[in-house]
């Protein structure tokens, strides 16, 4: 039959085809897991309803009213503290993983992380991990020190290449043991070699060429996806402060090698600052909006968070104008450490009820309202 008899249905077919295709590829890895798939389509979807709230560290420790530690407590978060729902996304780091440490570099144990990861996910929320490795060259030298070309001795070097896949290994292993009551593999999105925009990691822009970083990016997505056969990641490519598309995209590897696009930002010298990092994480925003509706991304604000909550008013004032109607999947703050490092309001802190009108808002999502969306398409009732 002659495809020209009936030009309708054939566009028609054809447009169909071509959208599928779109579809197919955004997400890079084809034999993901169906519960990673709809993790993905999940987080463009949960975008329309509003953004994902995140914090690191959340479920580990926090602080108490008196700014005194709380480490280890079941099912506690700052965040259930205040508002009685945890975090619709948690953020956890592998640091340390490549030196066979029991604990990550903040000394939480991997084994707490992985059991953390289960609750969350069993009870619907996203996890998200970062990775601070160690020098892959010289594991006594951490991710904060600036190491030139630790990337290109690893490329240039089949040895170094080698013992780097070693390491490669461990996160492998660590990602295949994260299982869900039915010994299915749980989905986390991976965010690698962030914040390369600048110079303060070893595979900053100053430690290493455009070329080179996507070069390095390239042999770790490969070899977890295809050598080790690890299907439960999203792939996140998550800069710092960027000026336009054209340097957001510098070391930008590929639409094939990133599920999510996604920037680090982070409030500084308030109040002085405050319309200046709003007009400048807006216009950030907007550019990761356009890469991803072209290439049918999800996007996010990858980490952000004001140190000390220094602002009463910084949800509604600062980020409520940020996420408001963005199409952000998610948006993370950074975790509370310390009495003198903290990004999320906490038992008595200034911002608790602040926040609790940003969550009212409708603008931001808690635990309840992101497992309502069903993200890894469970069945009714699980």
């Amino acid at each position: 039959m002659s495809l020209f008899k009936s030009p309708v249905p054939y566009f028609l077919s054809f447009a169909i085809i071509l959208s599928a295709i779109t579809l197919s590829t955004a997400q890079i890895d084809k034999k993901a897991t169906q519960a990673t798939k709809n993790l993905y389509s999940g987080l463009k979807r949960s975008a329309l309803q509003g953004v994902i709230f995140g914090q690191q560290d959340a479920l580990a420790y926090g602080l108490k009213a008196d700014k005194s530690r709380w480490i280890g407590d079941e099912d506690r978060s700052d965040i259930k503290t205040i508002s009685g729902e945890h975090p619709g996304l948690v953020g956890y780091d592998l640091g340390h993983i490549e030196l066979d440490s029991t604990n990550n570099l903040d000394g939480v144990p991997f084994a707490r992380i992985k059991a953390d990861i289960r609750k969350n996910y069993e009870r619907g929320g996203v996890n998200t991990i970062s990775w601070h490795p160690n020098n892959p060259v010289d594991f006594s030298k951490t991710s904060w020190d600036k190491e030139d070309f630790t990337i290109r001795k690893i490329l240039s070097s089949e040895k170094n290449k080698k013992n780097f896949e070693k390491t490669l290994d461990k996160l492998a292993d660590f990602f295949l043991s994260l299982k869900g009551p039915k010994g299915e593999l749980i989905p986390v999105i991976f965010r690698p070699y962030h914040e390369h925009t600048g110079s303060w990691f070893w595979w900053g822009a100053d430690h290493c060429t455009p070329e080179e970083y996507k070069q390095f990016w390239t042999l770790t997505i490969e070899y977890l996806q295809k050598t080790r056969k690890v299907n439960n990641l999203l792939i996140a490519y998550s800069t710092d402060n960027f000026r336009n598309k054209e340097h957001y995209l510098e070391r930008y590897p590929g639409d094939d090698l990133v599920d999510i696009l996604g920037f680090d930002t982070y409030h500084r010298n308030p109040p002085k600052s405050d319309s200046a990092f709003i007009s400048n994480a807006t216009r950030m925003v907007a550019t990761i909006r356009d890469l991803g509706k072209a290439s049918e991304k999800p996007f996010a604000i990858t980490e952000t968070g004001l140190e000390q909550l220094t602002e009463a008013n910084w949800w509604t004032k600062i980020v409520q104008p940020i996420v408001r109607n963005s199409g952000l999947s998610y948006m993370l703050v950074w975790r509370n450490g310390r009495p003198d490092h903290y990004y999320a309001p906490f038992e008595g802190n200034d911002t608790v009820e602040d926040f609790k009108k940003l969550q009212q808002s409708g603008n931001i999502l808690l635990e309840k309202k992101v497992a309502s969306e069903n993200l890894y398409g469970k069945p009714a009732g699980k």
